[in-house]
This record gives structure tokens, C-alpha cells and sequence, in this order.
């Protein structure tokens, strides 16, 4: 009778915890596909943010090198990230390491061509050649995912590519490296995109955020060591960001490398809470709302203007990604 007992208790146990999950999931997902609305504004506020403080990379770029700031940023980034974690919102170590590391290369790499091109060329262009990235996920998972997709999402391939002719505009003649330097960083954000989803499922947040924000310090460890064994001339201005070594007092630009800190970390927290609120699809297509943002904030700033021709591929590369977004549900 005991034995009998103890199973009968073991089984009403079972069962009430497989209920108390059941409940669990499903308040999950009633609170990701109940609030639009405030997904919708978490996701727009956290493109101003971005918008907002991206504009500065070309002040800062005027008094410090590329790697200097990667490694500042990431610094006090991380110190904040620790403090949230500490805090109680997240765990910091990865349960594969390899996977982060690998993710976040990819995804440092982005940065660092779109950083780079922003001290060289009007923030919207910079902007519209990071935003291709869903179009090279799409080719991406194509021709070597070898999966299929519809005639709506192969117009938005051929939509986007014209976009990007349009912004980059090489009948002028003047297409060089550099130009082309948001459209490698988009690519590489892309394959830091499909390393999220194929290598990195179960990490948390605030793991991932680390490990990007580690990443970009290492990098520009390594290219400050390279740059002090090259020597090269440095010149004046924004035209030595990317070659640039070590600068100090940088306290000309503090607060604005604190507002980098800050904002990046705060606009990344942001997307990622609309996402677990909202629908993946309507809030992906919000994310081009900086395409907006940002140019605004260029002009309003910096007073930086784009041609008839540049507004029209930032509209087609926007308009290209909210297909993807719409058609993959």
C-alpha cells in the first residue's frame, strides 16, 4: 500500500507540474501577441535612440581612432551590462562558447565597416547599406541553406539590389572601397543574424550583448598592436579613423563616448524586448523606422542632406525589407 501510495503521489505531482508549464507557455505567449501596440513604441523608441546617437561617431571620429573607441565603448558598455546582470536581469556566461564567440566576430566585424564608413560618407547612406542585411540573409539562405522562397521575396532581392545602386550611385564615377564599406557591414550583420539562429538558441540576452560588445574590445586591441608596429602617417581629422592609434586625454569627447555606451546598450535591450512582446514580422518592419530617425537627426544635427536619388534606394531598401519581413512569417 505504501508503494502504491508514493507513486499515486508521484503521479499527481508530474501531473501538476506538466499543468503549472502548460499555464507558464501559455501566459508566454498571450503576453508576446497581446501588446502590439507597446512593442510597436519600444521597437520605434529604441530606432531613435540609435538614430539619435550614431549621428556622433563623426564628431568623435575627428578627435579619436576607430579602435580607441571600440575599446572605450566596450569598456563601459560591459561595466553596464555586469551591473544589470548583478542586478538580476541576466546571466553573463554563455552556454557555448564557441557559438557567442563566433557570433559575435560576425557581427563586430559588421559594426566595424559600418563605423568606419561613418566617418566617410552622409550618415543615410552609411545607414541604408547596414539595413541591406536582410536581403543577404535571404541570398544567404538560398544558395547555401538551399531553401526556397516565393516570387514576393525574390522581387524584394531585385528591389533592394536597385536600392543600393541608387544610394551608392556609381555613375559618378567616384565608387571606391569605402563606399562600399556599410554594404560588407550589412553582409556580415546578416551572418551574425543566421549565428543567432543556427548557434546561439537558449543564450541569454545580456550573454550576447556581452559578447559582441568583448568582441568589438578585443578587435581593436589587436588593431591598435598592428598599427603601433606599422607606424602608418596618420592624417588630420576624420580622414585618419581608421588608421589612427591611441589617443590620450580623449576628454573632448567623453560624454559622447558615454552616450554611445549607454544609448547602444539601451536601444539593443529595447529591440529585444519588442521582440519577445510583439510579433517577429510587424516588428521587424518597424526597425526601418530609422531609416527615418536617422537622416532626420543627420540633417537636424549635422546638416547633412541626401539627393532626390539617395532618398529614393533608402525607400527601395526599406521597402525591400518589409517585404522579407511580411512574407516570412
Amino acid at each position: 500500500m505504501c508503494c502504491v501510495f508514493h507513486q499515486t503521489e508521484y503521479c499527481r505531482k508530474i501531473a501538476i507540474e506538466k499543468r503549472n508549464v502548460r499555464q507558464l507557455n501559455q501566459a508566454l505567449y498571450q503576453s508576446r501577441v497581446t501588446h502590439p501596440l507597446r512593442a510597436a513604441g519600444l521597437m520605434v523608441l529604441a530606432m531613435v535612440i540609435i538614430g539619435f546617437i550614431d549621428n556622433y561617431i563623426v564628431v568623435i571620429a575627428g578627435h579619436i581612432g576607430l579602435w580607441q573607441f571600440q575599446i572605450v565603448r566596450a569598456a563601459m558598455a560591459v561595466a553596464l551590462i555586469a551591473a544589470l546582470s548583478w542586478a538580476g536581469l541576466g546571466i553573463l556566461r554563455p552556454h557555448r562558447l564557441w557559438a557567442v564567440a563566433v557570433r559575435s566576430a560576425l557581427i563586430t566585424v559588421g559594426m566595424l565597416f559600418y563605423f568606419g564608413a561613418l566617418a566617410f560618407m552622409p550618415f543615410a547612406q552609411a545607414l541604408a547599406g547596414l539595413f541591406t542585411s536582410p536581403i543577404f540573409i535571404l541570398l544567404i539562405t538560398v544558395f547555401l541553406l538551399r531553401q526556397p522562397i516565393g516570387p514576393w521575396r525574390i522581387l524584394a532581392v531585385a528591389i533592394g539590389f536597385a536600392g543600393i545602386l541608387l544610394v551608392l550611385n556609381p555613375q559618378t564615377g567616384h565608387l571606391s572601397l569605402l563606399m562600399v564599406m556599410p554594404v560588407a557591414g550589412g553582409l556580415f550583420y546578416a551572418m551574425g543574424s543566421l549565428a543567432t539562429r543556427a548557434l546561439c538558441e537558449g543564450e541569454s540576452t545580456l550573454c550576447l550583448l556581452v559578447g559582441i560588445m568583448t568582441m568589438q574590445g578585443l578587435f581593436g586591441v589587436l588593431a591598435l598592436i598592428i598599427l603601433a608596429i606599422a607606424a602608418p602617417d596618420v592624417p588630420d581629422g576624420r580622414s585618419g579613423f581608421l588608421v589612427r592609434g591611441w589617443i590620450w586625454p580623449i576628454w573632448d569627447v567623453m560624454h559622447l563616448l558615454v552616450l554611445q555606451a549607454v544609448g547602444s546598450v539601451a536601444g539593443v535591450a529595447l529591440i529585444i524586448r519588442a521582440y519577445q512582446i510583439g510579433a517577429a514580422s510587424q516588428v521587424a518592419v518597424l526597425e526601418y523606422s530609422a531609416l527615418v530617425f536617422g537622416p532626420f537627426f543627420a540633417w537636424f544635427l549635422m546638416g547633412q542632406e541626401i539627393t532626390i536619388w539617395q532618398a529614393g534606394g533608402i525607400g527601395l531598401i526599406a521597402s525591400a525589407g518589409i517585404i522579407i519581413a511580411l512574407r516570412s512569417r
